[in-house]
């Protein structure tokens, strides 16, 4: 199982801040806390109440949310909590208990086209993993129960999941307007139902992991390190809205040619070349003149 690692995420109240975890600590549940006799079905929220300046506990998914009393600042205190939460979980601690009854929070999942014909995303209303996953095969997907799930249903040929939603590939057997709905009920029910989406011992796809990829960002040449920075505050985003992603693969400064991988509704998508070279080649040229020549996908 990999360790907790928390950082720690300001809110827009001054006086709550979260803890976030980088793997799930519920299935998909949350729960609130107002006092150490509350939290009876937490042993994780009752060490926190030993702390005289905490006042609430929330736990869900993948983040510990506390409130606390004005007798102390936060930037005094949350180096400290973060580092009892993370020692805590990586003891072996228990964050709920699993008969613990949790706030009803109502799963929504809809369904949204996508500009590869072939996939279409599902988005819930909850965050579903804490990294990006690709399974291309029922194989492929063995550390994940929703990801094989799905493969189960014939028409599904890959899946594709990350932050709050999933991305399905068909094959060309069926059409969208006969199994959609299916499709969104399933996964609306499996979430609901607290069903585990990955693994706890799931390895992190493409080295995903927030300290493998700022460990090899340092190791890039300066151009690299530009052409990451705008893929990701320019481009990730419009593609995670069409239900893909795009990671930097390589940079070659004597062809000034740039290499990514595209994934979800974007691996194979019809139009991801014109996206490539209207898009994303135009923009680094512009941004980076002189230095990019052309963009391609190796998978893609």
């Amino acid at each position: 199982m990999n360790s907790f690692k928390v950082s720690i995420q300001e809110t827009s109240n001054n006086s709550i801040v979260k803890f976030e975890l980088n793997q799930f600590i519920t299935q998909h549940q949350s729960f609130e806390f107002n006092n150490i006799d509350e939290a009876k079905a937490s042993p994780l929220a009752q060490q926190l109440f030993y702390l005289p300046f905490v006042k609430k506990v929330y736990i869900t998914s993948n983040f510990v949310a506390i409130e606390r009393f004005s007798i102390v600042e936060w930037a005094d205190v949350q180096n400290e909590v973060a580092s009892q939460i993370e020692d805590y979980l990586n003891n072996g601690g228990i964050a709920v208990e699993e008969d613990a009854t949790s706030k009803k929070v109502p799963i929504t999942v809809y369904a949204e086209s996508t500009p590869n014909p072939s996939v279409i995303k599902f988005v819930a209303n909850k965050k579903l993993v804490t990294a990006t996953y690709e399974f291309t095969s029922i194989d492929a997907a063995k550390h994940s129960p929703l990801a094989t799930e799905l493969f189960h249903l014939p028409f599904v040929k890959g899946v594709f999941i990350d932050e709050n939603f999933v991305s399905i590939t068909k094959y060309d057997v069926a059409e969208w307007n006969d199994i959609t709905n299916e499709l969104r009920e399933f996964i609306r029910s499996y979430i609901e139902n607290g069903k585990e989406i990955i693994s706890p011992d799931a390895p992190e796809v493409l080295e995903n992991a927030s300290e493998k990829v700022d460990a090899h960002f340092e190791t890039l040449d300066d151009t690299s390190k530009e052409i990451i920075n705008i893929l990701e505050e320019y481009i990730k985003p419009a593609v995670a809205s069409d239900g893909g992603n795009i990671q930097f693969e390589s940079y070659d400064p004597d062809t000034k040619t740039v290499k990514v991988i595209l994934q979800g509704a974007c691996s194979g998508c019809p139009s991801s070349t014109l996206t490539l070279k209207s898009g994303i080649e135009n923009m680094l040229k512009e941004m980076l003149k002189g230095k990019v020549n052309t963009v391609e996908a190796i998978n893609g």
